[in-house]
């Protein structure tokens, strides 16, 4: 029993200490200063690792996502002939909480363990430390630019995958079930409001991105150099995140839906 509680108290002790540094982390990395031009080079060459080599992944997920609600919204709304509803279902489905959620969860398992894997391998490599040798702030030219890019990308992957889900659940629903279209638009139009529903949605993605990039440079910086340590801390970046991830949607959706 006693042992039992040792355990506990270590894991508690680690779990506390693991914050705290991933918490100074990531306000040295928000303060952290550097050359504008290396910034912009790093940043644009960071966007385009997280960011467009995402896109494909996130276009067929939403396209097969928002086929998938626009086929089980037909089949439920037409036992209660309102199938005229099923613009409104699928954009509010989507854009409320599939889009940020799924769009999320795709990044961390695809983006953010890259990024885990590629600082560990620098780390391994001792990279990192030669920086600190010769003056120059790994935090600064490696992690920082990893992190803003992770930020900026998902909120942009998850309006691409708003739009293509949007569009999957037209073609299904519409091309093959025969419902029509222009009800379908309209009442897309008339119950989705920009500001409850859109910008809401968006505000999500901004925090899960902040939340998964975080996971995901912290734990790269942190893994034990060798290619068993790179190897856990990728596999820790996707299974803290993604639980992160739907951890905080509850908490996002509580809080916008008033029930907070």
């Amino acid at each position: 029993m006693i042992n039992l509680f040792a355990s506990l108290g270590r894991a508690a002790l680690d779990l506390c200490a693991n914050l705290g540094r991933a918490g100074i982390m990531l306000v040295l990395v928000v303060v952290r200063r550097s050359t504008v031009r290396h910034s912009f080079r790093a940043l644009i060459t960071q966007l385009y690792s997280v960011g467009v080599l995402s896109v494909p992944i996130i276009i067929v997920s939403g396209a097969f996502i928002g086929m998938v609600v626009g086929l089980q919204g037909h089949h439920t709304l037409e036992k209660f002939g309102a199938t005229e509803a099923l613009g409104q279902l699928v954009a509010l489905s989507v854009v409320r909480e599939l889009g940020p959620v799924v769009a999320a969860l795709l990044f961390a398992g695809r983006a953010c363990s890259a990024l885990t894997a590629e600082i560990g391998l620098m780390k391994t490599t001792n990279q990192l430390a030669r920086m600190e040798m010769m003056g120059v702030d790994p935090l600064g030219y490696v992690i920082a630019p990893r992190f803003w890019a992770g930020v900026i990308s998902l909120p942009l992957l998850t309006i691409i995958f708003d739009l293509v889900a949007i569009w999957g659940g037209y073609i299904v629903t519409v091309k093959l079930l025969n419902v029509d279209g222009g009800t379908f638009w309209s009442n897309m139009q008339a119950n989705v409001q920009f500001y409850d529903d859109v910008l809401k949605g968006l505000f999500k993605s901004v925090v899960f991105g902040i939340v998964a990039t975080w996971v995901a440079v912290y734990q790269g910086n942190q893994c034990v150099p060798t290619a068993e340590g790179i190897g856990r801390a990728t596999t820790n970046t996707v299974v803290y995140a993604s639980l992160a991830i739907l951890g905080l949607d509850f908490i996002l959706t509580a809080v916008i839906l008033g029930g907070w």
